[in-house]
């Protein structure tokens, strides 16, 4: 049995490789590196796989996040609503523009923020919200446009995690994530569902004049060379990373499959055991599993990290501390209420190996050993 990893980028290159290194040498042709051909043919294609008007590529993830906070005319002291049990790039951009970052819980379900968790948040300062998509399912995104329809607050969507996930809303209607709020920002770090092989990231509207904002803004402020309308940053994608990212989106869907199999293979061995709860899908929302996270009850979840890597198996706590337990960010911004499901998730959950090469051995013996480590503790 091959060793167990939490992602196998090897396995998955030999998969596609002709079709990468024959992406890559066409880059290397061209000679053309930054602003190419190739990144407009991803960019292309990427609006196409969204569904959305623009899609406007970046160096990583998080300057997407802070791209598209210059972007939307957000100043020093306006409020951010984030929450506080997510990656620290959500918050850490808007602390880099001087903006107050308001620390909201989650549901202790799904993760993710809720309109009712925003709602009490809001004060005349709140400008925006962060709605983060984690570990692969849509926030539910269709009471939260109704509550800042209500008090005009935008959304950029943190989509770093949720690439490929299709949200459906009342009327039937469905729309990717990332495409749903004013801005979608996504990362194409080398482990997410779409990665590339080394940094890259993207921001996709469906606003044509915000389009044109973050474009020049990603790129020096330009509106053309020389011509620095705004202030702005240098975060491109460059054409390499988009000649893989190009091949890769062409069997996204296929990678979302394979990991919904292995969450289905999972959610069957665990459902039943009394200390684990297993992931929560909502049924207005996709999900395509970047992590298969579970909450581990009673106080196991260390005890049972060990036990997984004494038998050569890996495992992630994502998260150990909540943003505002962080040093870098205590006593910065605001935080709502006491954030009790938060601290509880950081406590307790444990995100198993999941990713497109994963095969039935593999799982099996996962399995096995997370029931053994129960029956031993019964």
């Amino acid at each position: 049995m091959p060793k167990i990893q939490m992602v196998d980028l090897r396995g998955q290159y030999k998969k596609i490789q002709s079709e990468v290194n024959s992406s890559i040498k066409a880059c290397l042709k061209s000679a053309t590196f930054i602003n190419g051909p190739k990144v407009q043919e991803f960019q292309a294609n990427l609006e196409k796989y969204l569904g959305v008007k623009h899609v406007i590529p970046c160096g990583n993830g998080t300057d997407a996040l802070q791209v598209a906070m210059m972007a939307m005319g957000l100043k020093p002291g306006d409020e951010v609503i984030v929450p506080a049990f997510t990656y620290v790039a959500t918050v850490e951009v808007a602390v880099l523009l001087g903006l107050n970052p308001v620390l909201v819980d989650v549901d202790k379900d799904t993760f993710n923020i809720t309109a009712e968790i925003i709602e009490q948040a809001i004060n005349v300062r709140t400008r925006a919200i962060v709605p983060v998509h984690l570990f692969g399912q849509s926030t539910d995104m269709e009471p939260l446009l109704k509550i800042t329809s209500k008090y005009n607050i935008q959304i950029i969507e943190d989509n770093a995690q949720s690439i490929g996930a299709e949200y459906t809303f009342a009327d039937g209607t469905k729309a990717k994530t990332g495409t749903i709020g004013d801005v979608g920002c996504t990362s194409f770090y080398p482990s997410k569902n779409l990665g590339a092989y080394g940094d890259g990231g993207a921001m996709c509207t469906n606003n044509d004049e915000l389009a044109d904002k973050l474009r020049r803004i990603a790129n020096h402020g330009q509106s053309e060379k020389y011509m620095h309308k705004y202030i702005g940053v240098n975060s491109r994608l460059d054409a390499i990373q988009a000649a893989v990212l190009d091949v890769k989106l062409k069997h996204l869907d296929e990678y979302n499959v394979a990991r919904q199999a292995v969450a289905d293979y999972y959610d069957k061995a665990f459902e039943d055991v009394e200390h684990l709860q297993i992931p929560v899908r909502i049924r207005q929302s996709t999900h395509v599993f970047h992590q298969y996270t579970l909450i581990v009850k009673d106080g196991h979840r260390d005890a049972l990290k060990t036990f997984l890597y004494e038998h050569g198996i890996p495992s992630m706590i994502y998260y150990p501390l909540t943003v505002s337990d962080q040093e870098a960010f205590r006593g910065r911004g605001r935080i709502v209420g006491d954030l009790p499901t938060s601290k509880l998730l950081c406590e307790s959950v444990l995100s198993l190996p999941i990713h497109t090469e994963m095969n039935n051995d593999q799982l099996e013996y996962i399995v096995e050993t997370v029931l053994a480590y129960f029956k031993q503790n019964e």
